[in-house]
C-alpha cells in the first residue's frame, strides 16, 4: 500500500509562522507522501510563501503540490513557486512526477485548474471576449492534467494520482453554494482523471464541501481542504492493485 497524505487550503501567512508545523511531526510514520492541493498562502505574496516553504521542508516524505487562485492573488505565483522548491517542495502546474517508494512506484499529475462548471451547467466559448477567456481557460487546465496523467503510461507506475485545487465532481462541493460551483470546480477535470486511469484524486478550494466524492468512472475523489478534513492532513491508503482501501 502506499500511503498518501494530503492537505489543501491552509492559507499560511507570517502571523501564524510555526503552527501548522506541529501537527506534521512524525508524518512520515503515517505516509509515504505528502501532497499540497493549493491556497497555500493568504494572498499569494512571497513573504507568505517564505512561511509555507519552512513549515513543509525537511519532513522525511517527498512533499509535492499545485498552486490554488489565492496563491496567484498578488502576481507573483513564480516567485512562490520558486521558495517552496527551494525549501524541497516539488511544484506542479501541467506535468507528471514519478516517485520510486518503498511501496511501489506513484505517478501524480497535477494542475491547479481552473472553473468552468459541471455538465449541462457550465460555461462555454461563446459570447463576450471575457466569457469565452473563462472557458478557455478551465478547458485548457483540464486539457493539461490529462497530458500529465497519459505521460505516466509511457514511465510505467504502479498507482496513479490527480492532484488539483479546483474541484474534479460535484459530489465534495456539496454544502457550498451551488451559485458558486462553476467557480470551484469543473467537470472536464474529472474526465480528465477518469480518462488517465487514476486510482485516487486529490484537491481543495472547498472549504464548506464535503470530503467524499466519485468521478462517473469510478475514480475517488477527496476533498482535502483544511477546514474540511480539520486536520494537519488526511492519508489514503492505494494499493499497487489499483484499489483504494484507505478512507
Amino acid at each position: 500500500m502506499i500511503r498518501v497524505a494530503a492537505v489543501g487550503d491552509v492559507h499560511l501567512a507570517p502571523d501564524v509562522a510555526g503552527r501548522h508545523r506541529a501537527g506534521l511531526v512524525g508524518i512520515a510514520e503515517h505516509a509515504d507522501v505528502l501532497l499540497l492541493a493549493g491556497d497555500l498562502t493568504r494572498h499569494g505574496t512571497p513573504e507568505e510563501a517564505v512561511v509555507v516553504a519552512s513549515e513543509y521542508a525537511d519532513l522525511g516524505v517527498p512533499v509535492v503540490a499545485v498552486l490554488g487562485d489565492h496563491d496567484y492573488h498578488s502576481g507573483a505565483e513564480p516567485k512562490v513557486a520558486d521558495l517552496l522548491v527551494e525549501a524541497g517542495v516539488t511544484v506542479l502546474e501541467g506535468e507528471g512526477l514519478v516517485l520510486d517508494l518503498p511501496a511501489g512506484r506513484l505517478g501524480i499529475g497535477g494542475v491547479k485548474g481552473f472553473g468552468l462548471g459541471f455538465a449541462g451547467r457550465c460555461g462555454s466559448d461563446v459570447g463576450e471576449p471575457e466569457m469565452r477567456a473563462f472557458s478557455r481557460h478551465g478547458r485548457e487546465g483540464a486539457e493539461q492534467l490529462a497530458r500529465a496523467l497519459r505521460g505516466l503510461d509511457d514511465v510505467g507506475v504502479d498507482v496513479k494520482v490527480a492532484l488539483t485545487h479546483y474541484a474534479p465532481v460535484e459530489e465534495t462541493l456539496l454544502g457550498e453554494p451551488p451559485e458558486i460551483w462553476p467557480f470551484l470546480g469543473n467537470y472536464l477535470l474529472g474526465e480528465a482523471i477518469d480518462a488517465g486511469g487514476c486510482d485516487l484524486a486529490v484537491h481543495g478550494h472547498a472549504h464548506a464541501g464535503r470530503e467524499k466524492g466519485t468521478t462517473l468512472g469510478g475514480v475517488r475523489v477527496r476533498n482535502v481542504a483544511q477546514p474540511v478534513i480539520r486536520a494537519a492532513y488526511a492519508v489514503y491508503e492505494v494499493s499497487a492493485t489499483r484499489v483504494l482501501v484507505g478512507t
